[in-house]
């Protein structure tokens, strides 16, 4: 089906975001290739077209997205003067924010909302004025916010629909921004995909949500760089038959993303969705497994990640694997955004509703329909997503 998809992201401020919306821009001015965008290449009846998308979203800042864009230093003046120039005159709706679920992080641009339900209905009139002023056809919604705080597990509004609902109404503090923007984009027959640590659809309340309205969800938290590489690499591992004695991984960042997590409150969500991978991959528990993840402000979005391997093989014979990884955060992400968007859109246009298992190879946590362990090597997640695709 062709028309126009337009991606409402929350956090459009980003450094991922802008990113993803400069590459578009370039796409449709003829000034940027399809290189690294993994669906680039597969041709799927009623997939939207790169040029048909179009983007809109909340933030906290009151800068334009240009001087968001100039500012995380992924994309300059010359990007800017070409087809990515559409970010001079583009600015954030008001977002829903709390600095008790995401500390380091705040702005002047915060929605004016007496309560949850007063903000789910600002962001579904957002929402709709976005479908209307860019003559959408579809839309999908994204998460690329700042990493929340876990919630309280033991919350009761967190427990079931009906409980959810009764804490909207009450405005239990247990609820997050993230969980306040899923509900409105679920409940309004938008797919949505949580590109965060944080939670927010697939707390049980709004996984049933998504269930009972046949709604497309997806997430959490992009696998892009050292956690992709986790996911090649234990496979093959594994399949040579050499035990992972421990697993060392270390970050450095310097982006919005590594600011948020030099809280440690944050640091937990993402710490829990990074190290969840390799015990099932491996199928047993690695017991000296370590993720650090550092804020040094100098690095900005260019990332250094590195892993210290140790391993044992015939003979019980002791050998290190040694990866170092320095790579863009936002050039590795910005690409996933935009093909789980266009993956989200399709499975609603073919009517696929609820969890969809087919994204799990774009995040390291992925949701399972039923709640069970999810498949992580990443070879076995491209199959499940190929076949997917080629039901045409």
């Amino acid at each position: 089906m062709s028309g126009r998809l337009g991606v409402a992201v929350v956090g459009v401020g980003g450094a991922v975001a802008t990113t993803a919306i400069a590459g578009i821009e370039m796409i449709k001015a003829g000034s940027n290739s399809l290189a690294g965008l993994p669906l680039a290449d597969r041709n799927v009846n009623g997939m939207a077209g790169y040029r048909d998308i179009v983007f809109g979203g909340w933030d906290l800042t009151e800068e334009t997205l240009d001087s968001c864009a100039l500012r995380h230093g992924v994309i300059g003046e010359p990007e800017l003067n070409d087809g990515a120039s559409s970010l001079k005159g583009m600015r954030a709706w008001p977002a829903v924010g709390s600095t008790d679920f995401c500390a380091n992080i705040d702005g002047g641009n915060k929605v004016a909302a007496d309560g949850h339900r007063k903000a789910v209905e600002l962001i579904r009139a957002d929402m709709d004025r976005f479908r209307q002023e860019q003559d959408l056809d579809r839309m999908v919604m994204i998460n690329l916010a700042s990493t929340e705080r876990m919630p309280d597990a033991e919350a009761e509004s967190l427990k079931s629909l009906d409980a959810f609902e009764r804490g909207l109404d009450a405005n239990d503090p247990a609820i997050s921004p993230a969980m306040l923007y899923a509900y409105a984009a679920i409940g309004a027959d938008t797919p949505y995909a949580n590109f965060t640590p944080s939670v927010a659809a697939d707390v049980v309340p709004l996984t049933e949500l998504a269930a009972k309205r046949n709604v497309p969800v997806g997430g959490k938290d992009g696998k892009t760089g050292q956690t992709m590489m986790k996911t090649v690499i234990a496979p093959a591992l594994r399949q040579r038959a050499l035990h992972v004695d421990g697993w060392f991984s270390t970050n450095i960042l310097g982006n919005s993303d590594g600011k948020a997590l030099d809280d440690p409150r944050s640091l937990a969500s993402k710490l829990d969705t990074k190290k969840s991978v390799l015990d099932q991959i491996m199928g047993y528990p690695v017991e000296d497994h370590i993720v650090m993840i550092h804020y040094y402000r100098p690095r900005g979005d260019d990332k250094e990640a590195w892993d210290n391997i140790d391993i044992t093989g015939f003979l019980g014979q002791k050998m290190q694997l040694k990866l170092n990884f320095l790579c863009k955060d936002s050039v590795l992400a910005a690409p996933l955004v935009i093909e789980i968007a266009r993956v989200l859109d399709l499975a609603h246009q073919r009517g696929d509703g609820g969890v969809q298992e087919q994204l799990g190879i774009f995040f390291k946590a992925p949701q399972t329909a039923d709640g069970r362990d999810p498949e992580h090597g990443f070879g076995e997640q491209q199959l499940i997503l190929d076949q997917w695709l080629s039901r045409g």
